[in-house]
């Protein structure tokens, strides 16, 4: 058994808050799959109604709805954010201490190159490479073939939440710790973006941290976002919290489009979101992506409940995958293990063939040992300094 009611023990907050993380996001993920790219309206239209659980995909015709993207997004498949976060989680097995950008050239990119695996959305075994979308794939090209400096990886990429998407073991391996979260994040996540989308990568890191420390709320992760995050995307953080104050439910914020009106001047997508115009995905320091503040404002309109956060991702339409997933790492954290409903990390885990609970305990455990090193390392540089004056 891979869900909630698995008799695998958690035996410490840390591991219960990694585990409802990473099991959060990907339950997240699976749920905003199908709704991906399409408006509030053709999702009701689509689904007779509000998407409230796992549904199938959009087109029955997957494979050849859309040539650029043969995904089967539905059914409860995992996407490329969950795939990815499990990489980074196997990067932190391998190289047992905080990530650099480096690591991402010396370790991430060759997972995503040379280890095929099952990719739930191409029911079939392949490498992550032939999953993830043209931005990660950009990612692979600078830093593998181009030997691009990896802290300058980022540059030239289209700026968009594909750092942010997985970063959220950043924010576990720093828990209670968002500035150091942020600043890892930060760094790491120059190998794969650049401007406004490496800045997201590093808000949901530190926003992951500070979920993790014992009794915190939404107000505390939003609070740290708002101290942390810079330019464009500390006012649309803003703008869009203050959307989601006066909302009493996830349906009235998606419904009335209060959210994407505050979004909607620092978003470079636009409106349709698959036919994007000249200045879409161009850094930017007015600008920022849209799916960290939306994630943000649902768990504000829903007092950080797990399942109407998610919901309210999901139904937003857009990129609601990531959305949702961001908003599932975040409550996941916030409330641990107990909050994703065991019934949905079942059909994910089975649909997507995969077990989601063993990356979070292995992530705790990872923490533990980098923790303990940077006890001592402080303890020695702590003693010398001491020396000093």
């Amino acid at each position: 058994m891979t869900g909630p009611e698995s008799p695998l023990s958690t035996p410490t907050p840390l591991a219960d808050r990694a585990v409802g993380c990473l099991l959060g996001a990907a339950v997240g993920d699976a749920l905003g799959g199908p709704t991906e790219g399409w408006s509030p309206e053709q999702i009701r239209q689509r689904w007779g109604g509000w998407v409230e659980g796992v549904v199938g995909p959009y087109y029955e015709d997957w494979r050849n709805a859309r040539p650029i993207a043969p995904y089967h997004k539905g059914d409860g498949h995992i996407t490329d954010d969950t795939l990815m976060t499990h990489l980074l989680v196997e990067v932190y097995g391998r190289v047992r201490r905080h990530l650099t950008a480096y690591d991402v050239a010396d370790h991430l990119v060759p997972l995503m190159i040379g280890e095929k695996r099952w990719i739930p959305e191409l029911e079939a075994e392949a490498l992550p490479l032939q999953r993830v979308f043209l931005a990660e794939k950009h990612m692979a090209l600078r830093l593998h073939w181009a030997h691009a400096d990896p802290r300058e990886g980022g540059v030239g990429n289209a700026v968009n939440c594909g750092a942010a998407m997985y970063i959220a073991p950043v924010g576990i391996v720093n828990a209670a710790d968002p500035d150091a979260a942020y600043a890892e994040a930060i760094d790491l996540a120059g190998a794969h973006q650049t401007s406004f989308g490496r800045e997201a990568a590093g808000v949901m890191a530190a926003c992951i941290a500070a979920a993790a420390r014992p009794g915190a709320t939404v107000d505390d992760v939003v609070a740290t976002a708002l101290r942390l995050a810079k330019d464009g995307t500390r006012a649309a953080i803003e703008a869009v919290i203050d959307a989601a104050s006066g909302a009493r439910h996830w349906t009235e914020a998606v419904e009335s489009g209060q959210l994407r009106k505050a979004v909607r001047g620092y978003d470079t997508v636009g409106e349709d979101y698959r036919d994007q115009g000249l200045g879409a995905r161009r850094p930017s320091r007015l600008h920022s992506i849209e799916e960290l503040p939306v994630a943000l404002a649902m768990l504000v309109i829903s007092g950080g409940d797990w399942r109407d956060s998610v919901l309210g991702g999901v139904n937003y339409g857009r990129d609601s995958d990531s959305i949702a997933s961001m908003a599932g790492a975040i409550a996941g954290t916030l409330g641990g293990l107990a909050v994703v409903p065991t019934e949905w990390a079942e059909q994910v885990a089975t649909a997507s063939r995969i077990d989601l609970e063993t990356p979070g305990r292995q992530l705790a455990e990872i923490t533990l040992e980098i923790r303990a090193g940077d006890t001592t390392r402080r303890a020695a540089a702590d003693e010398a300094f001491g020396r000093l004056t």
